[in-house]
């Protein structure tokens, strides 16, 4: 096997060991375009971070964080719903991102692996990285897990219950800005939420518990990866692309026999 295609298996393969039970937590709680506007925001901290000269991942992850606190702090208001308010920061964010990386001088921006990304161009530098970066979230996500899960079952139950609920919320949306953070370049802004929702909701038609469908949701995300990959060699396919379908494609089998079993 091509080396390129070794460290882009394991990319990817770390990537769905977060993104599997975030996205269980983001279809539980409905907050799937929450995670597609957060995704979007990630071209503006491109952005930033070209024009700042700062290192672009440190603008993905302001970026998604002062969008995340613009949507908390709005969701507030009454006037508009917050599916209407998602979408208008959402669509905002990434074109205010695209203006932006048009002011960008004397450096070349390949806006396409940002879009969609470049999985097979990660290195073994980027990799260590993902590695530490994923290490730290599973370990984080591992200590909120139990008040994370009660405040997604009844918000008002794990307040009396003395959950900090302001404080969980935070870390999870920061949970997800650093997933965004380390996944753009493998799977691009417009394809994170693919691999956060897709996972997750094959996994829903097989558990009974919280925890299986986040392991569900872990294993069909790696297999999404694998076929995905494979066929991008065989067949000269966009690799996050064919990821996504790929994922795609397991979904609709279980939806086939789900209604079998």
């Amino acid at each position: 096997m091509d080396d390129f295609l070794v460290r882009a298996i394991l990319a990817g393969v770390a990537i769905a060991l977060i993104a599997g039970p975030l996205g269980a937590f983001l279809l539980w709680r409905r907050m799937a375009y929450f995670g597609d506007t957060l995704s979007h925001s990630a071209i503006l901290g491109v952005a930033l971070g070209m024009l700042m000269s700062i290192n672009v991942n440190i603008g993905i992850l302001v970026s998604t964080l002062l969008v995340a606190a613009l949507l908390i702090l709005s969701q507030r208001q009454k006037r508009l719903g917050s599916d209407a308010l998602l979408g208008i920061i959402s669509h905002s964010a990434l074109s205010l991102g695209l203006v932006l990386i048009s002011f960008v001088h004397g450096m070349r921006v390949d806006l396409n692996a940002w879009l969609f990304g470049d999985i097979l161009a990660v290195t073994w530098t980027d990799l260590g990285l993902i590695a530490v970066s994923v290490g730290v979230v599973l370990a984080v996500l591992t200590v909120i897990w139990k008040p994370l899960l009660s405040l997604t079952v009844h918000e008002e139950l794990a307040l009396v219950e003395g959950v900090n609920i302001s404080l969980i919320s935070a870390i999870y949306t920061l949970l997800i800005a650093v997933l965004v953070a380390i996944a753009m370049k493998i799977i691009g802004a417009l394809l994170i939420t693919s691999l956060l929702i897709i996972p997750a909701a094959t996994a829903r038609q097989f558990s009974k518990t919280p925890e299986q469908m986040a392991v569900l949701a872990i294993v069909v995300g790696c297999i999404s990866v694998i076929l995905g990959l494979s066929a991008s060699f065989l067949w000269d396919t966009p690799a996050g692309p064919s990821i996504v379908v790929a994922a795609s494609s397991l979904f609709l089998l279980s939806q086939v026999f789900s209604k079998r079993i």
